[in-house]
This record gives structure tokens, sequence and C-alpha cells, in this order.
């Protein structure tokens, strides 16, 4: 028997990747709207997203996080693809715009990483960065429900539902969607995404899109191998050959759109994403133009390592 001890592998570090706009519009949905800014705008989102983010940073004191923000509202590469895509979404108006740029200016006054692209969603950047940071070292953390971000977990990544307090790994993605982490794009080629506008295979539900996949393993191979569908253990099974045959390509396309892209542009001399520092200037002006009250003011200066001092009072 072998004398020598065993070798273990530190754990890799956590690089925290924030998907903002789902945060952003909880709050915006969520909280009362009796917040305003200096100019009278309304800002109940940023009170609601600020909230959660000095929850995050008061909770796991991040040394590397990036906060991701949706610019490539009908911009994205996908929408040259597939005009439709994403079509079903009123634009947002003008209020909760301006609350998304004070969002940003939020994270950065922080000293938090902001990624946003007019040709990439933020799941791309997520997708981007928590790639690049495996081969920093790091493990990415991604603090988002979206089942779409679940494909990018991989070795020791997590992705973090925060309103629910849940965390899962690769492991746990098909206890959570009946699919592997790596089957992600390819079930939501054939069951569709509502939310995204994408329609998928028409009558093929979750169900027997999790079935198919379990036998067949990935997209490809059921195209390749549609002639053996109508023998399976499947409720409507010859049917769903035929829908397959007549929507091949639309099956295709569809998981084109769904695949969350890896190579949006992100600098690299940022990765991987250290904390910076905050000027105490900024994160005073901010406070006024926001007119954040003493208690947010506090934490926000706990949050940044500054010392609070109130000057006059503040509504």
């Amino acid at each position: 028997m072998s004398t020598h001890p065993e070798s273990t592998t530190p754990p890799r570090p956590p690089l925290y990747l924030v998907d903002a706009s789902i945060y952003v519009f909880r709050a915006w949905h969520s909280m009362p709207n009796e917040f305003h800014d200096s100019e009278g705008w309304p800002t109940n989102a940023v009170h609601g997203f600020a909230r959660f983010l000095l929850e995050l940073i008061e909770r796991v004191r991040p040394r590397n996080i990036a906060v991701a923000f949706d610019e490539a509202l009908d911009s994205c590469f996908r929408n040259a693809i597939y005009p439709a895509y994403k079509a079903n979404r009123e634009p947002a108006p003008e209020e909760l715009r301006r609350q998304f740029g004070h969002c940003k200016t939020l994270c950065e006054v922080l000293g938090l990483q902001v990624l946003a692209h007019r040709d990439f969603e933020a799941d791309d950047l997520i997708g981007t960065a928590a790639q690049a940071a495996r081969g920093h070292g790091f493990r990415a953390v991604i603090v988002s429900p979206d089942k779409d971000l679940s494909q990018l977990l991989a070795e020791a990544d997590e992705q973090w539902d925060y309103a629910r307090n849940q965390r899962w790994t690769a492991a746990g993605v098909p206890a959570r969607h009946g699919v592997h982490a790596h089957q992600i794009a390819d079930y939501l080629a054939l069951t569709g995404d509502a939310v995204d506008n994408i329609p998928g295979v028409p009558g093929i539900g979750a169900k027997t899109a999790a079935a198919l996949l379990a036998h067949f393993g990935t997209l490809d191979a059921l195209l390749e191998r549609i002639d053996e569908v109508p023998y399976l253990r499947l409720r409507g099974a010859a049917a769903c050959a035929v829908k397959l045959r007549q929507h091949r390509e639309q099956a295709l396309l569809c998981r084109q759109l769904s695949t969350i892209a890896l190579h949006a542009p992100i600098d690299p001399l940022k990765l991987p994403f250290a904390r910076g520092t905050t000027c105490p200037d900024a994160l005073t002006a901010l406070c006024e133009a926001l007119r954040f009250g003493p208690l947010t003011r506090r934490r926000l200066h706990a949050a940044a390592g500054i010392d609070y001092a109130p000057s006059t009072p503040t509504a």
C-alpha cells in the first residue's frame, strides 16, 4: 500500500456572473412606483436592483464579479438570422430604459465589471466569460434562474437562483429540466421557447423532447435516425416522426437561436474581472442623483469600503 499522501486539487475560486436584466425587470414590476430621481423620473427598478446587488455583495463578498446587461434588444445577431426573434416583446418604456442606465452606473461605481454589447445578449457575454474564466483557473457562478444558462454549466460551475436560494451544477440539471446541461439547446430546438418567440417543432412538448434526447443523445442523431422514431415506445411516435421530417430545417434554426454564443467580444485584459475600487465622489453623486435614502447610502458605502458621513437629511 502506498504511503504517499493523496494529491488534492484546491477548489477553484468563483467568478460571479450576474444576469442583471432579470433582477431589474423583477424590481420594475414589484417595487412601488414612489421613488424618483433628482429630475423626477421613476427609480423603482434601480432601488430594487440596488437591494438585490447589496444583498449579493454582503452575502458573498465577491472578489471577481461581472454584471451582464442586455443592450441587443433588436440588434442581436439572432435577429439577422430570424427577424421574429423576441418580436413578441414590447419595447421597454423610456422610464425603464433610463433605469437600466442607472443600474449600469451603480455597478461601475461599486467597482463591478459591466458587460454589454449591441450585437450579443447578456447570455452570450456570460457564456463567453464563463469559458474564459476556466482558462484562468476560476469556476463560474451564474446568478440567474434562466434555464437557457444551464447549458453553460461544466466542471465545477454553478448556477444560482438567488431569489429561491437554489444552487445546482451540471449534475443537477436533469432533475430540473429533464435533460443534461449539454442538451439544453437541442431541447429548446424541439420544444421552442415562447419567451424568446422561438417556435421549435410544432406538436413536440417537453416530455416528448426529453424522451427523444434520452434515446438519441443529440438533435443531430435524432434527425439522422428519424426512421427509428415510429418504433419507439412513445405516445404518438409515428406522428412525431412526420413532424420532425416536416420541420427539420426549423429545428436546426431553433437550435442555432437557442445556443449561447461563446465568442462575444470581451476585453481579455479585464479577465478574470477582479472587483475594482470605488470613487467616493462618484458614489456620493450617484446617491444624490437617485435620491437614495440614508439606509441605502450607508449600505452602499459599506459595500464599497468607504466610511459614510451623512450630511443633510435625504428623503
